[in-house]
């Protein structure tokens, strides 16, 4: 089933992108999105990639170059040819400004240019194998309201191994629970795939630039919005973990707070009361940045630390309350459900896990992970 054109505005007009016009190209299945900032020395292997492609839709390449001032632009315009040959349609415009519009703002304008049915989001440092665009075809057209991810090799091997861990291991429904941890959105921007009509309920992304995680404001924007997560289990993305990657500008208070506010929000605005399990820093950062109704709501602390138990409570010395707070620590065997578990994943060897599985919890409803 073919998509119906949209149409262009004067404006679009005015600043067509090189390879012609929406109408004149007609519409395709799958429109591949590449913003694109000072990546010549990866677009090669990146563009190669999408040239073996096994998908037999059609297929179209958007590139939107956001300011660079390497030979990015340059390198794309030399595969056009390779790619139209495979009947891979490019489009490519952007901007000489002395300064970058961020990832997001890049983003918009490549699928702005667009014309496919599907999106399939693709950074310029990575590298797709050869069935991505049509597995995750696949699954996004039984799921079109949806963000459709994929299983990924991380290099160089060994980087950022317990978040590589986490991506490919979550379960169907922890794609679901999970959206609270710092790890960010369960399925990883780089390897979202989603419809067109999805992305224009849910978007456009963030343009604040530098600093603001776009990726998390849409995969929580599109959780509100009712949408699902899923993910293809078979690893279809080279993801390439460097010093220049956007993710290292945005900071963990930030993050930190978006979390908070979108916990509060889903999960802690339907509960009564609920227990932190972690009477340790990270567990009181938590307590501490909760709304005052979020805060009454804490009956207690949990931990295994004998010391934090034995000392019997945490007195919230911020308060201005008088006398101040004092929240009751417990140990996790007294506790009761739900609990928020401010533990790190993956840190205890299997304690966390054995130590809620001896309670007979289901995450999802008797506890939510938050570290």
């Amino acid at each position: 089933m073919k998509p119906s054109k949209r149409l262009r505005t004067t404006e679009d007009e005015a600043d067509a992108p090189a390879g012609g016009r929406e109408e004149e190209r007609g519409a395709a299945d799958v429109s591949i999105i590449v913003p694109m900032y000072n990546a010549s020395c990866w677009l090669d292997e990146c563009l190669q990639a999408i040239l073996h492609q096994d998908f037999t839709g059609t297929t179209e390449l958007s590139v939107f170059d956001d300011a660079s001032t390497d030979d990015s632009r340059r390198v794309v315009e030399g595969w056009r040819e390779r790619l139209e040959a495979r009947g891979i349609s490019v489009v490519i415009s952007g901007h000489n400004s002395a300064q970058p519009g961020g990832v997001g703002y890049a983003k918009n304008k490549a699928i702005t240019q667009s014309c496919g049915q599907y999106l399939c989001f693709q950074d310029a440092d990575d590298v797709m194998l050869p069935q991505r665009v049509r597995l995750q075809y696949e699954a996004s057209f039984l799921r079109p309201n949806s963000l459709i991810g994929c299983k990924v090799q991380r290099v160089p091997e060994g980087s950022t191994e317990r978040y590589t861990r986490w991506i490919n291991t979550l379960t169907q429904d922890q794609l679901a629970t999970q959206v609270y941890t710092s790890h960010g959105p369960t399925v990883v921007m780089p390897t979202w795939f989603c419809s067109r009509s999805w992305y224009l309920k849910v978007g456009p992304f963030d343009e604040g630039g530098k600093g603001v995680p776009e990726d998390l404001l849409f995969f929580y924007q599109s959780l509100r919005r009712g949408g699902g997560v899923a993910r293809v289990d078979q690893c279809l993305l080279v993801y390439r973990y460097h010093e220049k990657a956007t993710t290292h500008s945005v900071t963990e208070e930030t993050i930190w707070k978006l979390r908070v506010d979108f916990l509060q929000e889903r999960v802690l605005s339907q509960w009564e009361s609920f227990i932190i399990w972690n009477a340790g820093k990270q567990g009181r950062k938590l307590y501490r940045s909760l709304s005052p109704t979020n805060r009454e709501k804490v009956k207690a602390f949990c931990d295994v630390d004998e010391k934090k138990i034995q000392k019997g409570f945490y007195t919230y010395e911020e308060s201005k309350q008088r006398p101040k707070p004092k929240i009751p620590v417990l140990h996790y065997r007294d506790a009761s459900s739900p609990f928020i578990v401010c533990v790190k994943l993956d840190m205890t060897g299997g304690v966390l896990e054995e130590n809620l599985n001896s309670l007979l919890l289901k995450e999802g409803t008797d506890f939510y992970h938050f570290n």
